[in-house]
């Protein structure tokens, strides 16, 4: 017995329907040109955010481990981007470095304590915008306890998201903090106390 394969699209068409198909761009959308940011109300993307954190492991090691799926919000004031704002909330239970048995203690009391403790936060206090970068100063919450810290963010594309058609913006920012200020200073000296940060930051309009 032969077979026929008829193609989805003649089907659709046999049927009085609509073939839409949906065209990838040929370059990248986001571009460094500031002239695509339109200032406004803009929210996290978390599937495209994440925080990653490096620390000295007994002086043999530099070892990084990642935080993804944060929510939040970014007020970027184009006319004024130093009057713009930022707020991030960064779920524990996200964290990850590879190991598993790694993640699972630092879920606990002696580390993060995420049961008690299941959130971290970022609160900008001050911008200070020069050029495509700024420096940011806000409030870090983490296991319950607040401090001041300063990121140096830099502008890294914005434009259209053609899957959604909303305006995306990205930055890069850097810092450092002390675990040890934080209640996470199990282990210091031998494990280090200084952990750099590397933050991805995707917002969308």
């Amino acid at each position: 017995m032969r077979k026929y394969l008829i193609p989805a699209a003649a089907l659709i068409a046999i049927t009085g329907g609509t073939v839409v198909i949906a065209q990838m761009p040929t370059s990248a959308p986001g571009t460094k040109d500031v002239a695509k940011v339109t200032g406004g109300a803009y929210t996290v993307d978390p599937g495209h955010t994440q925080v990653v954190f490096a620390y000295d492991h007994m002086g043999f090691t530099n070892n990084v481990g990642i935080f993804a799926g944060p929510s939040g919000t970014l007020t970027l004031d184009k006319a004024n981007p130093s009057a713009s704002k930022v707020s991030i909330e960064l779920p524990i239970a996200n964290l990850k470095t590879g190991v598993d048995a790694l993640d699972e203690h630092l879920l606990k009391p002696d580390f993060f304590d995420a049961a008690k403790f299941p959130k971290a936060s970022f609160v900008s206090t001050a911008v200070k915008a020069e050029g495509t970068g700024a420096t940011i100063t806000g409030n870090l919450t983490i296991k319950g306890v607040t401090k001041p810290v300063t990121l140096d963010a830099e502008f890294y594309g914005a434009g259209a998201n053609p899957m959604n058609k909303k305006e995306n913006i990205g930055f890069v920012a850097t810092g450092t903090i002390k675990r040890s200020d934080f209640g996470l200073g199990a282990y210091v000296p031998v494990v280090g106390d200084t952990v750099e940060l590397k933050i991805i930051a995707g917002f969308q309009k």
